[in-house]
Order: C-alpha cells, then sequence, then structure tokens
C-alpha cells in the first residue's frame, strides 16, 4: 500500500458554530495535537493547531452572524495535524478540494459539504476519474417532475383540435390553405416532442 507523503488542503472552506469550535478544541487534544486560538490585531481570531514536533498550521476565522468561517489552504506532513484537520474538515462540512500526496501521484478529493463528490488520480502524464457522486434517485425524481414537454405537447394538441375546427367552418380555398399549413405546423411540431 502505497504510503502518503502529505496532504493539502488547496481553497476549502469549513463553516462552524461557537460549539463545534469549543468541540474541536477540545478534541484536538487527543489527537496529540496543541490547539489555542490566538486573537489577531484586527479582531480576527486564528486557530493554531501544533504537534509534538513543532509543525503548526493556522487556521484563520472569520465571525459572520453566528458562525465561524475559515478559509483555508495548506499542506501537512505530519499525521496527527493531517487527522486532526481531517476531523475538522468532516465535522464542519467543509467545502474544497484535498490532495493526498503519494510518490509518483496525488489522489484529488473534491468535496461539498463534507461529503466527496469527486476523485481523481492525477500523474505527472494523465488524470483519470475514479469517482463521482451521482445522485440517481434525484436526477430521476427531477426529471419526472419536469412536465414542461407534456405541457408543450397538450397545448399543441389543443391548438390541433383549433385548426381543424376552424378548418370546418373555412368558406374559401384560400382561407383552407392557411389553416392547412397552420396545422402542419402545428403537427410537426406536435410528432416531434411525441417522439
Amino acid at each position: 500500500m502505497a504510503q502518503r507523503l502529505a496532504t493539502e488542503y488547496v481553497q476549502t472552506t469549513l463553516q462552524m458554530t461557537e460549539q463545534q469550535l469549543n468541540q474541536f478544541l477540545h478534541s484536538a487534544e487527543s489527537c496529540h495535537v496543541h490547539s489555542y486560538v490566538k486573537v489577531l490585531d484586527g479582531g480576527g481570531q486564528e486557530i493554531v493547531l501544533e504537534d509534538e514536533s513543532g509543525e503548526a498550521v493556522h487556521l484563520p476565522l472569520e465571525r459572520k452572524g453566528s458562525l465561524y468561517i475559515c478559509e483555508l489552504s495548506c499542506r501537512l506532513v505530519n499525521p496527527h495535524l493531517t487527522n486532526a484537520v481531517r476531523k475538522l474538515f468532516v465535522a464542519c462540512k467543509g467545502d474544497g478540494i484535498v490532495n493526498r500526496i503519494y510518490q509518483g501521484f496525488t489522489m484529488m478529493y473534491y468535496y461539498e459539504k463534507g461529503s466527496v463528490r469527486k476523485i481523481a488520480e492525477v500523474t505527472t502524464s494523465q488524470s483519470k476519474l475514479v469517482y463521482e457522486y451521482k445522485h440517481t434517485a434525484g436526477e430521476l425524481q427531477r426529471m419526472f417532475q419536469l412536465t414542461e414537454v407534456e405541457q408543450e405537447i397538450s397545448r399543441l394538441y389543443q391548438d390541433i383540435n383549433f385548426w381543424l375546427d376552424e378548418r370546418n367552418k373555412a368558406v374559401t380555398p384560400e382561407q383552407i390553405a392557411v389553416i392547412d399549413q397552420k396545422l402542419r405546423l402545428t403537427t410537426h411540431k406536435w410528432f416531434a416532442l411525441e417522439a
């Protein structure tokens, strides 16, 4: 099995409540990671996670209403730090790209609300899609609920009936020719939609 060399968080975004933040800070200690919150000059805050070897990652926090928003881009090598940030990322339903770097290739995980939506294996020469989330049941439900085509067919059917009634009332050959042309166009659309 390939050994991971590093984990990269690329343009990831985390949203957490104050309760989630406090829970994370308490749980980080169990990952052999020391955590503390720094207050910055502009009033902003930053979570600092530091392992026993001295490697650290800084997670900038911006408060928006009742949520803390963290926009993060970093590269982690230490397994303890990597595990701590991964737990935070999943708990806060993060969005973004997480690269797991191995010797000779990188696995790119695309996250949306904490769930993997796509995985790609990238080498220097190619990129191969490994997994892509497809909400098949939801897509089928959405297609089933689309009734625009059925509504158009129904409208065309009513138009055809109207023009047939008008043809029965028509007196002159010119009126019949105009009505026949309208019937040809309408029935052509109708058959195309029915197909």
